[in-house]
């Protein structure tokens, strides 16, 4: 399989190529999830931060999401694992209908209907859902599916013990027929040839992930505000049982601190179908996608939120386990928010809520800030 470079041409042109690939020589790690470089030589793409020998650079190209990148032809890189990069992407804070669709479709929605039903669930048109995502993803909605599809197999073959029967429920393929050849045509081989250990022997109840996010992240101040809405929080861990009714399958999800960059995860459910669903709701909860440089900069442009943001640059915002697919969460206001600083807020977008967030945080009303800003201006 080769990449197809007219395609190629089209969906990059959004990225600066000369510097994408500066952040590839560097290997940095700030640039991890924001783009995905194929090498054309080679027809795999990679992380930024891919431990590999740097290609040439003619022989890469950058594209804003691995959904591109698939769809341009190239295959995830077996040694990087695009699927373990932070979730982000060049949309996040620019199109509130392209966050409200990939929520639906990280949830499933393509899994059992076309993109016309998903477009109407969003209140647009088709052509606009699809111009859309080749303005923001360079890739179409079936494709970014069948990406979320294929990442989730490969985390779920590298990280745990289930079959590929399994893994082909649980990742979201309608038969095991349509997951094997899949993996044969991007990788040119069966997915179990990816697997490096043998699979789990029968009766283990759990699948265990961990799910990556953009440091730094302030884990304490999270723990602390689900603790505090009614959450159940204990030694470090927080948990949810799972109701037929609301998530289509019983069972427990625990969540707690992994490594550096990472949170653990541990599903134990009745029907592995859920599984993407469960996931979605996870990273909902615990904000994953948050992108805190972008909300750094863009909020310390105002100069009372500007000392807040850099000593607390890990907040993140608590989200609801079920979505109501409105307003992105990200520029909310709280209910209870002060009408006097709305005017003020407008200028925060789209990271309203983080703004309210720190305020919330650091004790400061619509008093103290207009006092705080004026102090500071007048130095």
């Amino acid at each position: 399989m080769r990449p197809h470079v007219g395609v190629m041409e089209t969906t990059a042109q959004s990225l600066d190529q000369e510097a994408c690939y500066r952040a590839v020589l560097t290997r940095d790690a700030r640039f991890d999830g924001r783009f995905f470089g194929g090498v054309t030589s080679t027809g795999i793409y990679c992380r930024p931060v891919c431990p590999a020998r740097t290609p040439r650079r003619e022989n890469m190209i950058f594209y804003p999401s691995a959904a591109a990148a698939e769809e341009a032809g190239f295959r995830a890189c077996l040694r990087c694992r695009p699927e373990t990069a932070p979730d982000m992407g060049a949309w996040r804070g620019t199109s509130n209908t392209v966050s409200r669709a990939l929520s639906l479709i990280e949830a499933g929605a393509l899994d059992t209907a076309d993109v016309e039903t998903l477009a109407g669930r969003l209140g647009v048109g088709e052509r606009q859902l699809r111009r859309l995502f080749r303005q923001h993803l360079g890739a179409a909605p079936v494709s970014v599916a069948q990406t979320r599809r294929v990442l989730l197999a490969k985390a779920l073959i590298h990280e745990t013990d289930l079959s590929m029967a399994q893994v082909a429920l649980a990742s979201g393929f309608g038969s095991v027929r349509r997951f094997n050849e899949t993996f044969q045509h991007l990788y040119g081989r069966p997915p179990s040839a990816l697997r490096r250990h043998s699979e789990r022997v029968a009766g283990e109840a759990a699948v265990r992930l961990s799910l990556a996010y953009r440091p730094p992240y302030d884990w304490p101040a999270m723990l602390a505000a689900l603790q505090a809405r009614g959450d159940a929080v204990e030694a470090g861990l927080w948990s949810r049982r799972l109701e037929m009714t609301s998530d289509a399958a019983e069972g427990l999800v625990t969540v707690g601190a992994g490594k550096a960059g990472r949170l653990d995860v541990r599903v134990e459910t009745s029907d592995l179908k859920a599984l993407p669903g469960i996931l979605a709701r996870v990273r909902r909860v615990f904000d994953l996608s948050a992108d805190p440089e972008a909300i750094a900069r863009d909020l310390s442009a105002d100069v009372a939120l500007k000392p807040l943001v850099a000593a607390r640059p890990g907040l993140r915002l608590p989200g609801d386990w079920i979505g109501d697919g409105d307003a992105a969460p990200s520029d909310r206001l709280p209910d209870d928010f002060d009408a006097r600083l709305i005017g003020r807020a407008e200028h925060w977008r789209p990271w309203r809520a983080y703004g309210a967030l720190h305020l919330r945080t650091a004790g400061i009303g619509a008093d103290e800030l207009m006092e705080l800003a004026d102090d500071q201006q007048a130095a």
